[in-house]
């Protein structure tokens, strides 16, 4: 391990010395989710580490996403929950109060402070240094302070990208005057709008659809596709349609906008629509997903064949290592890895790399296969995701479609969740669909797709099972509690054929 020549003071800004090089075992160029892991794992292994941030420490998990969107969310679940038992729907006299909802979001979010993040970073034994990072060579990170002053980092062993991912803007006419939402905006206005047009069909653009609604917005979802979830199962898109539908949402399917605009007086937004319509709203939210967050690191200089220009997700192994990079320095964890954009996975994948890192500067070898400390294969297997849409929806592992196309031989089991005893204790008119994939020949899981009210909570069972490559056969001495929703897991494989 290389001990660091000179190590800088922590938490300051880019220096005054910009060709004084400061060496580190490991330097980390983003302190989001994974970035804070990967620099926690690797301090407590033993190795030096600075972590370059130009934004606030936490990234936008902490600030402008996860967090913030489950507090808009959860007061509208919690009065959905209590509306749907008898007995409780009484002492519900109202909606969510927009004023108390945004404060309570701002207690989890502190509006942006990173002060307790970044305590907490440098308490775990990593420099923090606070400035762009852009790889200017072999093992070498050059950090632009918001001053401008520079500062030249070296890396013993690794340089770890972790710098997430950005939305993605579509050719709209407009678009780029009108000062649209993306999801960090729509996550942390301060006022709930009169109308709100959403474009997007997925994740971000059903949950914060919900999430405005719950709070007394007018909304209307734009969805190009016929589809909602399009990557999912289909019940899910369809359940999660149903709910919106059932919110007063207006979902409307196969429509894209064409041209946008802001009336300078009024501040309203015109959306014409290829349907020959013009939506009116107060304000616009782009939902049409996110990209790796590649410009500027400096990549066209280091990786063969990487585009200057054009953000791409960068090719890693189950350590994190980017593999067209010759001599095996660099290495990649979270959105910019190109995998599944989710915090857990990328908090998953730090964990694995900073095991690698570890193991490999000390001479041994990273991983030794598949579900070891330093291999995160689970990202491609077993990888959780749970929406917080009203349903529910969450799903883990393979469809059935990307099962059939990876080549295995797969048998379905699917049983609607309302029909299990505890499902319907939990809430009145429960609804819920839940679809299994398995494959044939070993007799695994290899996904699982659930909806209604506690799926977020109940995927973990098939997150496990996946993980553990469960056989079934030993999976139904698995026993769920009677009378708990859990038994949903009981009818899946009495429907199979156990």
């Amino acid at each position: 391990m290389t001990e660091p020549e000179p190590r800088a003071p922590q938490d300051t800004p880019a220096g005054t010395h910009p060709e004084t090089v400061e060496t580190y075992d490991v330097v980390v160029i983003g302190a989001g989710p994974g970035g804070e892991v990967l620099a926690d794992r690797a301090a407590h292994a033993g190795l030096s580490v600075a972590v370059v941030e130009d934004g606030a420490v936490g990234g936008a998990c902490s600030y402008t996403a996860c967090v913030p969107s489950k507090a808009l969310l959860r007061p509208g679940a919690a009065l959905a929950s209590a509306r749907a038992v008898d007995g409780a729907r009484q002492s519900v006299t109202g909606p969510p109060e927009p004023e108390a909802v945004l404060a309570r979001r701002d207690r989890f979010t502190g509006r942006g402070d990173d002060s307790g993040q970044a305590a907490w970073l440098t308490a775990a034994g990593a420099t923090l240094v606070r400035g762009r990072g852009r790889l200017d060579g072999e093992r070498r990170v050059r950090v632009t302070a918001a001053h401008g002053a520079t500062r030249l980092l070296r890396a013993g062993q690794a340089v770890v990208l972790a710098t997430g991912s950005e939305p993605v803007m579509p050719d709209i006419d407009g678009l780029d005057r009108i000062g649209v939402w993306t999801s960090e905006r729509a996550t942390t206005a301060d006022a709930v709008p009169d109308r709100l047009v959403v474009i997007g069909g997925g994740v971000v653009a059903c949950e914060t659809a919900t999430a405005w609604r719950s709070l007394g917005a007018e909304v209307t979802l734009l969805v190009r596709g016929r589809a909602l979830l399009p990557d999912w199962e289909p019940c899910a898109g369809e359940e999660v349609a149903r709910g919106l539908t059932g919110l007063g949402i207006s979902v409307r399917f196969g429509v894209s906008a064409l041209a946008v605009a802001r009336d300078a007086d009024t501040g309203e937004v015109s959306v014409t629509t290829d349907d020959g319509g013009v939506l009116r709203c107060d304000e616009l939210l782009v939902a049409v997903g996110r990209r790796p967050r590649t410009a500027g690191l400096g990549l066209e200089d280091v990786v063969p064949g990487h585009p200057a220009s054009a953000p791409a997700g960068l090719p890693v192994d189950d350590t994190g290592r980017v593999t067209s990079v010759p001599g095996g320095w660099l290495y990649a964890i979270g959105d910019v890895s190109g995998r599944a954009h989710l915090t857990h996975l990328a908090k998953y994948q730090a964990r694995a790399c900073a095991a690698a890192l570890a193991a490999r500067a000390a001479g041994r070898a990273a991983a030794g296969g598949p579900w070891q400390p330093g291999a995160a294969n689970a990202a491609r297997t077993a990888a959780a995701q749970a929406v917080f849409t009203l349903p529910e929806v969450a799903s883990v592992g393979l469809t059935e479609r990307a099962a059939r196309r990876a080549g295995f031989t797969v048998r379905t089991a699917e049983y609607r969740t309302d029909d299990v005893a505890g499902a319907a204790l939990h809430a009145d008119g429960y609804r819920g669909h839940a679809k299994l994939v398995v494959d044939a020949e070993r007799h695994v899981v290899l996904g699982c797709t659930l909806t209604g009210p506690m799926a977020t909570e109940l995927i973990h069972t098939a997150t496990v099972a996946i993980a553990g490559e469960v056989p079934l056969d030993r999976l139904w001495h698995a026993v769920p509690a009677f009378p708990t929703v859990s038994e949903i897991w009981l009818r899946l494989l009495e429907t199979y054929g156990l």
